[in-house]
Protein backbone atom coordinates (compact mmCIF):
# COMPACT_ATOMS: atom_id res chain seq x y z
CA UNK A 1 0.00 0.00 0.00
CA UNK A 2 1.38 3.12 -1.22
CA UNK A 3 2.59 6.08 1.63
CA UNK A 4 1.39 9.41 1.34
CA UNK A 5 3.55 12.07 2.07
CA UNK A 6 3.19 15.66 3.21
CA UNK A 7 6.04 18.50 2.38
CA UNK A 8 6.48 20.65 4.83
CA UNK A 9 8.27 23.89 3.32
CA UNK A 10 9.32 26.70 5.77
CA UNK A 11 10.12 30.33 4.65
CA UNK A 12 9.54 34.11 5.36
CA UNK A 13 10.13 36.64 2.54
CA UNK A 14 11.15 33.80 0.14
CA UNK A 15 9.20 35.37 -3.31
CA UNK A 16 11.88 34.29 -5.41
CA UNK A 17 12.32 31.03 -4.36
CA UNK A 18 8.76 29.70 -2.83
CA UNK A 19 7.66 28.77 -6.76
CA UNK A 20 10.83 26.45 -7.91
CA UNK A 21 10.45 24.81 -4.21
CA UNK A 22 6.67 24.16 -4.30
CA UNK A 23 7.03 22.73 -8.36
CA UNK A 24 9.75 20.60 -7.07
CA UNK A 25 7.59 19.00 -4.10
CA UNK A 26 3.79 19.48 -6.25
CA UNK A 27 5.28 15.57 -8.45
CA UNK A 28 5.15 13.28 -5.32
CA UNK A 29 3.65 15.53 -2.52
CA UNK A 30 -0.30 14.68 -1.65
CA UNK A 31 0.15 17.32 1.06
CA UNK A 32 2.31 21.29 0.62
CA UNK A 33 1.92 22.76 3.99
CA UNK A 34 3.72 25.99 3.80
CA UNK A 35 4.98 27.15 7.29
CA UNK A 36 5.84 31.08 7.36
CA UNK A 37 7.08 33.01 9.93
CA UNK A 38 6.13 36.56 8.82
CA UNK A 39 6.57 37.19 5.07
CA UNK A 40 5.84 40.99 3.88
CA UNK A 41 7.24 40.65 -0.18
CA UNK A 42 4.26 38.72 -1.90
CA UNK A 43 5.08 34.94 -0.72
CA UNK A 44 1.86 33.99 0.54
CA UNK A 45 0.15 35.91 -2.16
CA UNK A 46 1.45 34.10 -4.38
CA UNK A 47 1.09 30.91 -2.58
CA UNK A 48 -2.57 31.30 -1.54
CA UNK A 49 -3.20 32.60 -5.17
CA UNK A 50 -1.57 28.77 -6.81
CA UNK A 51 -4.54 26.89 -4.98
CA UNK A 52 -2.25 23.77 -4.10
CA UNK A 53 -1.29 24.13 -0.67
CA UNK A 54 -2.31 25.21 2.74
CA UNK A 55 -0.37 27.85 4.70
CA UNK A 56 0.06 28.12 8.50
CA UNK A 57 1.44 30.95 10.08
CA UNK A 58 3.59 31.76 13.30
CA UNK A 59 6.43 33.83 14.58
CA UNK A 60 9.87 32.36 14.32
CA UNK A 61 12.34 31.71 17.13
CA UNK A 62 14.71 28.73 16.25
CA UNK A 63 14.62 26.46 13.40
CA UNK A 64 13.90 23.09 15.55
CA UNK A 65 11.12 25.08 17.66
CA UNK A 66 9.62 26.10 14.10
CA UNK A 67 9.85 23.14 12.19
CA UNK A 68 8.41 21.20 15.08
CA UNK A 69 5.37 23.32 15.45
CA UNK A 70 4.82 22.74 11.34
CA UNK A 71 4.70 19.03 11.59
CA UNK A 72 2.41 18.80 13.94
CA UNK A 73 -0.12 20.28 11.58
CA UNK A 74 1.00 17.70 8.46
CA UNK A 75 -1.65 15.84 7.79
CA UNK A 76 0.16 12.25 6.83
CA UNK A 77 2.73 10.10 8.42
CA UNK A 78 5.68 10.40 6.24
CA UNK A 79 7.11 13.82 6.35
CA UNK A 80 9.59 15.41 3.97
CA UNK A 81 11.06 19.00 5.11
CA UNK A 82 12.26 21.68 2.71
CA UNK A 83 13.45 25.21 3.22
CA UNK A 84 12.14 27.69 0.72
CA UNK A 85 15.71 27.77 -0.97
CA UNK A 86 15.59 24.19 -1.58
CA UNK A 87 14.39 22.02 -4.58
CA UNK A 88 13.61 17.98 -4.47
CA UNK A 89 15.69 17.39 -7.87
CA UNK A 90 13.69 15.15 -10.16
CA UNK A 91 15.74 11.88 -9.39
CA UNK A 92 14.64 12.20 -5.83
CA UNK A 93 11.22 12.70 -6.37
CA UNK A 94 10.96 9.52 -8.24
CA UNK A 95 13.02 7.57 -5.61
CA UNK A 96 10.82 8.77 -3.46
CA UNK A 97 8.38 7.81 -4.93
CA UNK A 98 9.16 4.16 -5.66
CA UNK A 99 10.55 4.06 -1.64
CA UNK A 100 6.55 4.96 -0.56
CA UNK A 101 5.17 2.70 -3.34
CA UNK A 102 5.60 0.27 -0.05
CA UNK A 103 6.30 0.30 3.63
CA UNK A 104 9.63 1.70 4.24
CA UNK A 105 12.46 -0.32 5.68
CA UNK A 106 13.69 2.62 7.82
CA UNK A 107 11.97 5.54 9.44
CA UNK A 108 14.17 8.23 8.72
CA UNK A 109 16.31 9.09 5.47
CA UNK A 110 19.39 10.88 4.95
CA UNK A 111 19.83 12.37 2.07
CA UNK A 112 22.80 14.72 0.52
CA UNK A 113 22.32 18.20 0.07
CA UNK A 114 24.06 20.00 -2.98
CA UNK A 115 24.80 23.46 -1.45
CA UNK A 116 25.50 26.37 -4.32
CA UNK A 117 27.71 29.71 -3.47
CA UNK A 118 25.93 32.23 -5.75
CA UNK A 119 24.60 29.76 -7.84
CA UNK A 120 27.62 27.55 -8.05
CA UNK A 121 28.07 23.69 -6.63
CA UNK A 122 30.32 23.42 -3.83
CA UNK A 123 31.79 19.77 -4.04
CA UNK A 124 33.96 19.75 -1.01
CA UNK A 125 34.64 21.23 1.80
CA UNK A 126 32.22 21.26 4.88
CA UNK A 127 29.82 21.90 2.24
CA UNK A 128 29.97 18.95 -0.11
CA UNK A 129 29.93 16.90 2.91
CA UNK A 130 25.96 17.97 3.93
CA UNK A 131 23.45 15.05 4.85
CA UNK A 132 20.57 15.81 6.66
CA UNK A 133 17.63 13.57 7.59
CA UNK A 134 14.61 15.23 6.00
CA UNK A 135 12.39 12.39 4.69
CA UNK A 136 10.79 10.88 7.81
CA UNK A 137 8.33 9.07 9.63
CA UNK A 138 6.87 11.80 11.90
CA UNK A 139 5.93 9.75 15.46
CA UNK A 140 9.29 8.60 15.84
CA UNK A 141 11.13 11.84 14.90
CA UNK A 142 11.71 15.11 16.00
CA UNK A 143 14.19 18.14 15.25
CA UNK A 144 16.61 18.96 17.80
CA UNK A 145 19.41 20.87 18.23
CA UNK A 146 20.82 24.67 18.42
CA UNK A 147 19.88 28.18 17.02
CA UNK A 148 19.13 27.96 13.29
CA UNK A 149 21.47 24.66 12.48
CA UNK A 150 18.89 22.04 14.15
CA UNK A 151 18.17 18.00 12.47
CA UNK A 152 15.87 15.81 12.75
CA UNK A 153 16.79 12.96 15.72
CA UNK A 154 15.30 9.87 14.50
CA UNK A 155 14.49 7.91 17.69
CA UNK A 156 14.02 4.42 16.66
CA UNK A 157 18.05 4.91 15.28
CA UNK A 158 16.43 3.22 12.68
CA UNK A 159 18.01 5.65 9.60
CA UNK A 160 18.45 4.64 5.30
CA UNK A 161 20.11 6.26 2.85
CA UNK A 162 18.83 8.14 -0.52
CA UNK A 163 20.97 8.06 -3.89
CA UNK A 164 19.89 11.59 -4.92
CA UNK A 165 20.43 15.03 -3.56
CA UNK A 166 18.22 17.89 -2.59
CA UNK A 167 19.54 21.31 -4.46
CA UNK A 168 20.36 23.89 -1.94
CA UNK A 169 20.45 27.78 -3.35
CA UNK A 170 22.35 28.84 -0.02
CA UNK A 171 23.74 32.09 -1.15
CA UNK A 172 22.36 34.33 -4.16
CA UNK A 173 24.17 37.49 -2.89
CA UNK A 174 26.31 38.24 0.06
CA UNK A 175 24.13 41.34 1.10
CA UNK A 176 20.92 38.57 1.65
CA UNK A 177 23.43 35.93 3.50
CA UNK A 178 25.01 38.43 6.00
CA UNK A 179 21.56 39.32 7.42
CA UNK A 180 21.19 35.44 8.37
CA UNK A 181 24.62 35.35 9.27
CA UNK A 182 23.95 38.34 12.00
CA UNK A 183 20.96 36.05 13.37
CA UNK A 184 22.42 33.08 13.55
CA UNK A 185 25.65 34.16 15.30
CA UNK A 186 23.69 36.22 18.01
CA UNK A 187 21.36 33.46 18.38
CA UNK A 188 24.13 30.61 19.23
CA UNK A 189 25.83 33.01 21.35
CA UNK A 190 22.47 34.09 23.41
CA UNK A 191 21.92 30.45 23.88
CA UNK A 192 25.24 29.60 25.06
CA UNK A 193 24.67 32.34 28.02
CA UNK A 194 21.59 30.82 28.46
CA UNK A 195 23.97 27.73 29.25
CA UNK A 196 26.36 29.77 31.38
CA UNK A 197 28.93 29.06 29.26
CA UNK A 198 31.82 31.31 29.83
CA UNK A 199 34.18 33.05 26.91
CA UNK A 200 37.69 31.57 26.29
CA UNK A 201 40.73 33.44 24.45
CA UNK A 202 41.77 29.73 23.68
CA UNK A 203 38.61 29.35 21.83
CA UNK A 204 38.36 32.90 20.72
CA UNK A 205 42.56 32.50 19.24
CA UNK A 206 42.61 28.87 17.70
CA UNK A 207 38.97 27.63 16.60
CA UNK A 208 39.17 30.43 13.69
CA UNK A 209 42.49 28.99 12.07
CA UNK A 210 41.57 25.17 12.99
CA UNK A 211 38.27 25.67 11.18
CA UNK A 212 40.00 27.15 8.29
CA UNK A 213 42.53 24.37 7.79
CA UNK A 214 39.60 21.52 8.44
CA UNK A 215 37.05 22.91 5.87
CA UNK A 216 39.96 23.83 3.04
CA UNK A 217 42.70 21.56 4.07
CA UNK A 218 41.27 18.03 5.63
CA UNK A 219 38.09 18.43 3.77
CA UNK A 220 39.67 19.58 0.82
CA UNK A 221 37.85 23.06 -0.30
CA UNK A 222 41.22 23.77 -2.40
CA UNK A 223 39.26 21.87 -4.66
CA UNK A 224 36.60 24.13 -5.63
CA UNK A 225 39.16 26.94 -6.24
CA UNK A 226 38.10 30.57 -5.31
CA UNK A 227 34.82 29.33 -4.38
CA UNK A 228 36.35 27.03 -1.86
CA UNK A 229 38.76 29.74 -0.49
CA UNK A 230 35.55 32.00 0.23
CA UNK A 231 33.74 29.38 2.23
CA UNK A 232 36.88 28.38 4.29
CA UNK A 233 36.79 32.47 5.22
CA UNK A 234 33.84 32.38 6.14
CA UNK A 235 33.26 29.30 8.40
CA UNK A 236 36.30 30.70 10.09
CA UNK A 237 34.73 34.09 10.85
CA UNK A 238 31.23 32.44 11.80
CA UNK A 239 33.12 30.55 14.29
CA UNK A 240 34.79 33.52 15.23
CA UNK A 241 31.88 35.55 15.33
CA UNK A 242 29.72 33.19 17.94
CA UNK A 243 32.82 33.66 20.00
CA UNK A 244 33.02 37.63 20.32
CA UNK A 245 29.34 37.82 20.40
CA UNK A 246 29.35 35.61 23.57
CA UNK A 247 31.94 37.62 24.94
CA UNK A 248 30.34 40.47 24.00
CA UNK A 249 27.03 39.16 26.22
CA UNK A 250 28.70 38.12 29.10
CA UNK A 251 31.49 40.85 29.14
CA UNK A 252 31.09 43.90 27.30
CA UNK A 253 30.39 47.09 28.67
CA UNK A 254 27.03 49.08 28.16
CA UNK A 255 26.85 51.95 26.31
CA UNK A 256 25.91 55.29 28.53
CA UNK A 257 22.51 56.80 26.92
CA UNK A 258 23.34 60.69 27.27
CA UNK A 259 20.04 61.41 25.80
CA UNK A 260 17.83 61.62 28.81
CA UNK A 261 20.49 63.92 30.05
CA UNK A 262 20.44 66.11 27.14
CA UNK A 263 17.06 66.24 26.64
CA UNK A 264 16.72 67.74 30.29
CA UNK A 265 18.76 70.08 29.84
CA UNK A 266 17.63 71.07 26.49
CA UNK A 267 14.77 72.16 28.66
CA UNK A 268 16.43 74.03 31.02
CA UNK A 269 17.86 75.88 28.56
CA UNK A 270 14.40 76.85 26.97
CA UNK A 271 12.74 77.49 30.23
Amino acid sequence: MRQKLSFVITCKNERANIGPCIDSAAPIADEILVADSGSTDGTLQYVRARGDCRVIEREYHTAGEFKNWAITHATHSWVFVLDADERATPGLAREIHELLATVPKHDGYLIRRSNRLLGHTIRHGDWGRDRLVRLFRREVCQVAGPGDHSSVHVRTGNVGRLKHAIDHFTIWQWEQYLKKFDRYTRIQAEQWKDDDRQPSFLRLALQPPLRFFRDYILHRGFLDGSKGLQLAYLSAFYTFMKQARLWELQRGLKQTDVEPEAMAAAERRAA
